[in-house]
């Protein structure tokens, strides 16, 4: 990395942090419909910045639901073109009683800069900005030619930006992807991602009588919605957690010996991962099968959530007319997400219970991805990568779902590089969600020696 750029990022840490604060205080909750006005205005901050930063053609892109955000720089011809995603909007802060300060209140303690978006992925994101800024300002251009793409609806679903690369692919076109929405594997440990799984997001629900009905006068003989609908959850996987739908697992493949070796060869200690990590008495899942391919390569079924009934304090003896679930599924790679719809439809559709009428709505669906770790691109992020952390890079996959990462395979034909700065114990959608300050300068010092590499 050139020193004047190190220089740079360096004299302006204190600029760089403040910044971040501000942008962290904006609770652009996407999911609440009354923090629509709260998402304009952090699109509004995201848009400001770039151009501050010195990119060219900043637009606020209206859309369905929340706004995307736009900028170039295109002036490195012969170089190639990066495209860097990101996304402004957070999780609700719920439950707001279990965080230490307040969620939009940024604190630092111990190193850490708390609050509600500060590694997913308002801090990540916030690292392409500032290195772009920093290269810009020491050399008057840029060493490739960059897009941004930076979104609100990523923890929704991403609907609407899924929709514009899909209908935008010249205007997006470039070389590669670089998206920051990961973790490193361990404090210092620089790490690329080359797998994420895909998601299918549901809701079921289940209605039973026309309307609640007292449990004294009707119970026994009228159905019971909550009930009914636990009833076919249970259905959903064995006691040792493998699913039960028909055709699940038919297009699942193992990762590579390989893979596997590598994944072997990192330092983990599964008694502390359930310690620290998971806190709970014992580790759940399919037997055989390791951690890493449990969390990592193998799909899954969670339900998030039930509602129905009553539950508020005091008694109240009603049989439930209606009741719901949020239930989704990740997929490994090969997985079609319109095959196992189908196949989730039916199994609800013929284990629903007696007396019970159910249905399924598709909230949002995703394939997994797998990106080839021989890529110059990758090579160049690695390399990048150690140079700053000074460490060798190691190679994983992660449990999560991006599907931005599935659109620019799909629609734009390029591979993603997948460079996170977290850490596995940062909180993401919890209270008291963290970023380490160290990682923040190192993220876009890293970012910054990337693009000065990949120009070369």
């Amino acid at each position: 990395m050139s020193e004047a750029t190190n220089a740079f990022i360096e004299q302006n840490q204190s600029r760089f942090l403040n910044e971040l604060k501000d942008f962290l205080r904006i609770p652009s909750i996407s999911t609440l419909p009354d923090h629509a006005s709260e998402v304009r205005r952090a699109a509004q901050f995201v848009a400001d910045s770039l151009k501050n930063a010195g990119l060219e053609n900043v637009e606020i892109i209206q859309t369905a639901r929340h706004p995307l955000v736009y900028a170039d720089w295109l002036h490195a011809p012969g170089k190639p073109t990066v495209l860097l995603y990101g996304h402004y909007d957070v999780q609700p802060p719920d439950p707001v009683e279990l965080w230490t300060t307040p969620p939009f209140e940024p604190v630092i303690r111990d190193g850490n800069l708390y609050a509600r978006g500060s590694a997913d992925d308002k801090g990540q994101m916030y690292m392409h900005v500032k290195a772009v800024e920093a290269l810009k300002a020491v050399n008057g251009k840029l060493p490739v030619n960059v897009k941004f793409l930076i979104e609100g609806e990523e923890e929704v679903g991403g609907e609407s930006v899924a929709k514009y690369v899909a209908e935008n692919p010249q205007k997006l076109k470039a070389d590669v992807a670089l998206v920051s929405d990961t973790a490193l594997y361990a404090e210092g440990v620089p790490t690329l991602c080359i797998g994420l799984r895909g998601l299918i997001y549901t809701e079921i629900e289940a209605r039973g009588p026309a309307r609640d009905l007292h449990s004294g006068l009707y119970g026994g003989a009228a159905p019971n919605a909550v009930f009914g609908l636990v009833e076919l959850l249970s259905k959903l996987k064995d006691e040792d957690g493998t699913i039960q739908i028909p055709g699940f697992y038919d297009d699942v493949e193992p990762p590579a010996d390989a893979e596997k070796q590598s994944w072997a060869s990192l330092d983990f200690d599964e008694k502390q991962y359930l310690a620290r990590e998971v806190g709970s008495s014992a580790l759940t899942g399919e037997p055989g099968y390791s951690v890493f391919e449990r969390t990592w390569a193998r799909p899954t079924l969670e339900v998030h959530g039930i509602a129905g009934g009553f539950t508020a304090a005091g008694a109240k003896t009603v049989i439930p007319a209606r009741a719901t679930a949020k239930v989704s599924m990740r997929l490994a790679p090969k997985q079609d997400p319109e095959k196992i719809v189908a196949a989730y439809k039916k199994f609800v559709r013929e284990k629903t219970p007696k007396g019970i009428e159910t249905e399924v709505r598709v909230l949002s669906a995703s394939p997994a991805i797998l990106v080839n770790p021989d890529h110059p691109a990758i090579h160049t992020a690695a390399r990048a990568f150690r140079d700053i952390l000074k460490r060798e890079t190691v190679f994983v996959r992660s449990g999560g779902s991006i599907p931005i990462v599935g659109d620019f395979a799909r629609h734009l034909k390029i591979p993603t590089i997948l460079m996170g700065f977290g850490l596995p114990d940062d909180g993401l959608h919890s209270p008291n969600e963290k970023y380490k300050l160290a990682n923040y300068y190192a993220g876009i010092m890293t970012v910054a020696h990337f693009l000065e590499l990949y120009g070369q």
